[in-house]
């Protein structure tokens, strides 16, 4: 199945030397799940001709705000419209969750909580998943048809499943400990708390739940695939 990896921002220059850019972390997440990749960079305006280029579509995090007036933002969203009229899978990922929500017509905004960073709790319907997050901005108001399947005691909004169509994830599963705390020391200092940081690689010895969520990213997309394999088995 191949998948169109929508690039909405770049890995800072001092770490992706050792952890490569946004694309390279969920090729490195989805390894070994059936799953193929195409990359486009549409924060710089590179976008698919069509929302049928590729089986399914994943937007990546970015340190821009989906508020934001940025040239890529509106297309990026009439693309998403577009997949889900046309059932085409799309998965978002932190940024990729907030503008998958605004475009669907819930609201992101900078959360006056302030920061979620670090390995993270969150209640899938009662499962317990570790994740890595980096976010200040939140969902704050939900799509109307989107339904909670995942959250926390900080973002009630931490994931959102839009029928069968559309999956997106506030957390960051596809950031091992390492690149957080590389975040930490290069995009850290002065802008999230210095307790924050300390509470996040305290919690840098617990194991994260990365290759479950993975697991559950790559079965949304199948299973996506076999219902759209055997309706067109029917019509033959």
């Amino acid at each position: 199945m191949q998948i169109g990896i929508l690039q909405t921002g770049a890995s800072p220059d001092a770490l992706r030397g050792e952890h490569g850019d946004y694309p390279d972390f969920f090729e490195r997440l989805l390894q070994g799940r059936g799953l193929a990749f195409r990359r486009y960079h549409v924060e710089a305006m590179e976008f698919p001709a069509s929302v049928h280029d590729c089986d399914g579509w994943l937007i990546t995090g970015s340190r821009h705000g989906a508020y934001e007036d940025h040239p890529f933002i509106k297309p990026l969203e009439d693309f998403v419209r577009e997949a889900y009229a046309e059932h085409v899978p799309v998965v978002g990922i932190c940024f990729g969750h907030q503008v998958i929500a605004q475009a669907m017509g819930g609201k992101v905004e900078r959360y006056a909580g302030g920061w979620s960073v670090g390995p993270t709790d969150y209640d899938f319907g009662g499962e317990r998943f570790t994740l890595n997050a980096w976010h200040r901005d939140q969902v704050t108001l939900k799509p109307a048809m989107a339904e909670i399947v995942g959250s926390s005691d900080f973002c009630e909004n931490a994931a959102l499943l839009y029928d069968d169509r559309i999956f997106t994830v506030q957390a960051h599963p596809e950031f091992p400990n390492s690149f957080v705390d590389g975040l930490m020391r290069t995009r850290g200092p002065g802008l999230v708390p210095d307790e924050l940081m300390a509470a996040a690689r305290d919690r840098f010895q617990g194991p994260l739940d990365s290759p479950r969520m993975a697991d559950r990213i790559a079965d949304f997309f199948l299973s996506h695939q076999a219902k759209k394999t055997g309706a067109e088995k029917l019509r033959a």
